[in-house]
């Protein structure tokens, strides 16, 4: 059975956030809260955390998953942006927003979008992701905890480790999250378009609701 951490929706306990980043760095994959839903998480460099994560989704590799950053600093060290991508970025973060962008050479290619060379990020707004991120130092490369058969991703800690067991390693328990997808944004085509409408509003971004799904998180 995994690890059960109950964490401080709003100050999360510094002890068990360095417990959490010490499972990252020891190629561990845990669940964790963010903005939008739980989500599932490991290293951006870990390829076999990499590959627990889309056994437990259901996924193969075609289907990407999102580096999820401290800041905008750190975005751009992973994502090329124009002007005109910076100040629509700028305007979502942090919050429950997932961008596509084109990838620099930091990102590796099995992340990358194998046609178009594009990777998501997110800049995500909960207080405990964010300690996870400044524990870390680095990325963690996430997914939404929605699993194979299930409508709606998982909201509640004790049910996610209950169903997961031994293929988590731990799970961030900081209550229920909105349970909603975040908005995809492809900032890779000019005009931008919203690919999937989720928690975050559009229109916060100067930009109109959608129609459509993208295959990311």
């Amino acid at each position: 059975m995994s690890q059960l951490f109950t964490v401080h929706p709003v100050s999360p306990q510094p002890r068990l956030v360095r417990q959490a980043a010490a499972i990252l760095r020891d190629g561990g994959v845990i669940a964790y809260p963010t903005d939008s839903s739980y989500a599932l998480g490991c290293r951006l460099g870990d390829f076999e955390a990499a590959q627990r994560i889309r056994l437990i989704r259901g996924v193969g590799l075609e289907h990407h998953l999102t580096l999820v950053l401290r800041d905008l600093a750190e975005l751009g060290h992973f994502a090329r942006l124009d002007n005109w991508q910076f100040r629509m970025v700028k305007k979502g973060v942090p919050g429950p927003f997932t961008f596509l962008l084109p990838a620099t050479r930091e990102v590796p290619r099995r992340l990358q979008h194998p046609k178009r060379s594009t990777v998501g990020v997110r800049v995500p707004e909960h207080p405990v992701v964010r300690a996870l991120l400044d524990e870390l130092g680095e990325p963690i490369l996430s997914s939404t905890l929605l699993l194979p058969g299930d409508a709606l991703p998982l909201n509640d800690a004790e049910e996610i480790r209950d169903r997961l067991g031994k293929r988590l390693d731990a799970v961030l328990d900081a209550g229920a999250c909105p349970a909603e997808p975040t908005t995809v944004v492809d900032l890779a085509v000019d005009p931008p378009q919203v690919t999937r409408r989720g928690r975050g509003d559009p229109a916060r971004l100067g930009l109109a609701s959608p129609a459509g799904n993208a295959e990311l998180g």
